[in-house]
């Protein structure tokens, strides 16, 4: 009897432990940039309404009891040329708007970085300590093939290849090879939109909830809702988009906590906690 209670108060001890280190996050929306350009819905949505979209760009910041300030994706700076095209109304550099959060650049320990398209890869220069997490087969291709045949490089900027290629000579970066991997206590990382060549979607569990930071595994909002693929060039695998959308659902108790890429929409939905900020709960 007495070698059942020991037994019984060594796994409630071990159970408590572990608990006691699980971390529980905060996660933030961080508007840095407004597009003005007059968007329609079918321009980011297969077969989408021609009902206005206000598209915007984020970083997403994720704030842990462990003492983690975690960013999904960086942003870019404001003198990259693809940015033209957008005809931007307004913009902060990422590293200035996570300020009004309290956040230090040299504060953020870690970014996971969904995809390495240019207005997600550029600002990773801003964050001087983080360790960056990269899909294998994305970083594969985008330091390598994408750049052997004409029109595979779109959406890349040579200038972002380097530094995530310094990254790796520093040993800053690590290579996340494959799905459903956890890279960070109550942090899972999925595959599978192939937005880019392997493109990756973040989820975190908050403690309170499971939020899905899409990136632009979705990039607005309809797809979601009519689950259908981004419009052209949106993704290398249509169907694949929507079953990963489709999967998003089963991983979250709300769908309310999949939140796109660039969709303005996420700033109304979720508590303003600053100029341009949401939190995501």
């Amino acid at each position: 009897m007495k070698k059942v209670c020991l037994l019984v108060l060594a796994s409630t001890l071990v159970t408590l432990a572990a608990y006691a280190q699980t971390p529980t996050y905060k996660v933030y929306s961080v508007k840095f940039a407004e597009s003005g350009y007059p968007f329609k819905v079918s321009d980011w949505a297969l077969n989408g309404s021609n009902e206005p979209v206000k598209i915007d760009f984020m970083v997403w910041l994720i704030r842990g009891s462990n003492g983690k300030n975690i960013l999904v994706d960086a942003g870019f700076l404001g003198d990259i040329e693809d940015a033209k095209d957008f005809q931007l109304k307004t913009y902060r550099r990422p590293d200035s708007a996570l300020l009004k959060l309290g956040v230090k650049p040299g504060d953020i320990t870690d970014i996971i970085l969904s995809h390495p398209h240019w207005d997600h890869i550029d600002g990773l220069g801003l964050f001087p300590n983080a360790t960056v997490w990269m899909q294998k087969q994305d970083y594969e291709f985008f330091t390598g093939a994408a750049w052997q045949k004409p029109g595979e490089a779109g959406g890349f900027a040579k200038r972002d290849v380097i530094n995530a290629v310094n990254l790796n000579l520093a040993g800053r970066l690590k290579l996340v090879d494959g799905d459903d991997k956890e890279i960070i206590k109550g942090m899972r990382v999925y595959t599978g939109s192939r937005h880019t060549y392997n493109s990756q979607y973040v989820l975190v569990n908050t403690g309170s909830n499971k939020v899905i930071l899409a990136s632009d595994n979705i990039w607005v909002y309809y797809s979601l809702q009519h689950l259908v693929p981004s419009s052209a060039g949106g993704t290398l695998d249509p169907a694949g988009y929507v079953k990963a959308m489709e999967r998003m659902k089963t991983l979250v108790g709300n769908p309310k906590f999949i939140i796109p890429g660039h969709d303005d929409r996420q700033m109304e939905i979720f508590p303003k906690v600053a100029e341009d900020i949401v939190e995501i709960r």
